[in-house]
């Protein structure tokens, strides 16, 4: 699929669908914490035949909103990831459907390469190829013990063929 035929696709859909994305068995909702907070893990988007999940940030956080991994950047990133996935999966998606991420580190200079270290070993394990657009920004995460956080956004195809797919509404 071509970038031209997703921009054809989106300018011919006579409605936009929107859906919340969730995936409780691997990380739970932002209005369930004790302090809740307002915002989904990700939104699902619906032109025509094109479908478009823009996935919140997302950090190391357990089924039951608990803090993973503190002090550990490496098992942090790979929960971060292992969260992505299941959130994409609830979508019927994969990483291959991934083109952009935004990376926050809490601290970038000290982190950064082995967060890229990190990530380059799960790409590879995504048989990812081109590589998602990325931005990696130095950022004071919403909670102290959090050193990773990532948001991305993934673009594919609905069709019937796909787990999770949804009839796109007349």
């Amino acid at each position: 699929m071509t970038v031209n035929d997703i921009l054809n696709e989106i300018s011919a859909a006579t409605a936009i669908g929107k859906k919340r994305i969730s995936a409780p068995e691997v990380l739970n909702e932002a209005y369930a914490y004790q302090k809740p907070s307002s915002f989904s893990r990700g939104l699902r988007l619906e032109f025509g035949n094109i479908g478009v999940l823009l996935i919140s940030g997302t950090a190391s956080i357990g089924s039951n909103g608990e803090t993973l991994h503190v002090g550990d950047l490496r098992a942090q990133t790979q929960r971060t990831f292992e969260n992505i996935t299941g959130l994409l999966r609830s979508e019927g998606a994969t990483w291959k459907d991934i083109v952009r991420t935004t990376c926050y580190l809490r601290d970038i200079d000290r982190d950064y390469a082995a967060f890229n270290e990190e990530r380059t070993a799960f790409y590879a394990s995504q048989g990812l190829d081109p590589l998602p657009a990325s931005t990696g920004i130095e950022a004071k995460l919403c909670r102290p013990e959090l050193l990773v956080e990532i948001e991305a956004i993934a673009i594919f195809r609905l069709d019937s063929g796909r787990a999770g797919y949804v009839v796109p509404r007349a």
